[in-house]
């Protein structure tokens, strides 16, 4: 599977110059937040597949002008021919707005989608706009990553975790890197494009969870979107 990972800026090459041949074969994009609403259309329109977003911390436009034909994924679990995704976007509180969270706002928000993540017996994709502490982010207030996500890494041991935030303009800048808990992390900023292989998720309605395996296979006979 092909996923178009992005963030933060908008790619002229993505958009200006855009080209067919350099999205062939995308299965799926994902947007780790701080990104113009019109990009967003303009790139699930061109490259005619499914479009997941999580908010960054200047994304109060989606307010007024969501982003059309593109899927909102915070505190919802994306199940896409098999593939969990979790979306957590915003960052940390550094001044009054929407998009920010304290650690424990986020602690909160992680609670609540807890139940959802054991009913569907994890996770394969953890999205974000912020980092996990320690792991690619920065000493400012607004750049810190959040304690919990490494918990929730630890604790579910996902193959990955996209985000943003932190550009690669600020100097300490890692596109990749692995975490302790055996995650591969990647900062999506601009555009970056990720493989994911089949063995890498459970084939769909094979979860191991019972009551959601049964619920997969009775949405298929309906044909309808999996988003919780």
């Amino acid at each position: 599977m092909k996923i178009l990972l992005i963030a933060d800026e908008e790619s002229s090459a993505l958009w200006d110059f855009y080209d067919p041949a350099r999205t062939e074969g995308v299965d799926l994009i994902i947007s780790c937040g701080d990104l113009k609403p019109e990009y967003l259309e303009f790139l699930v329109t061109m490259v005619n597949c499914p479009l997941l977003y999580v908010r960054g911390n200047h994304d109060g436009k989606y307010d007024r002008h969501p982003p059309t034909g593109c899927v909102p994924i915070d505190d919802r679990i994306y199940d896409f021919k098999g593939l969990r995704i979790l979306g957590l976007g915003g960052s940390m509180r550094y001044h009054p707005g929407g998009g920010m969270y304290t650690e424990q706002e986020m602690r909160r928000r992680v609670s609540h989608i807890t139940p959802r993540i054991t009913f569907m017996n994890g996770f394969d994709i953890l999205v974000t706009h912020a980092p996990a502490k320690g792991y690619g982010d920065l000493e400012d207030l607004p750049h810190q990553g959040f304690a919990v996500f490494n918990e929730l890494l630890e604790k579910w041991r996902p193959r990955y975790m996209c985000y943003g935030h932190v550009h690669k303009s600020y100097g300490d800048f890692q596109r990749e890197m692995e975490h302790a808990s055996g995650a591969h992390l990647i900062n999506a900023w601009k555009s970056h494009e990720l493989i994911v292989g089949e063995d890498e998720f459970p084939m769909h309605g094979r979860t191991g969870s019972p009551l959601y395996d049964l619920y997969i296979s009775m949405q298929k006979r309906t044909g309808r979107s999996r988003i919780y």
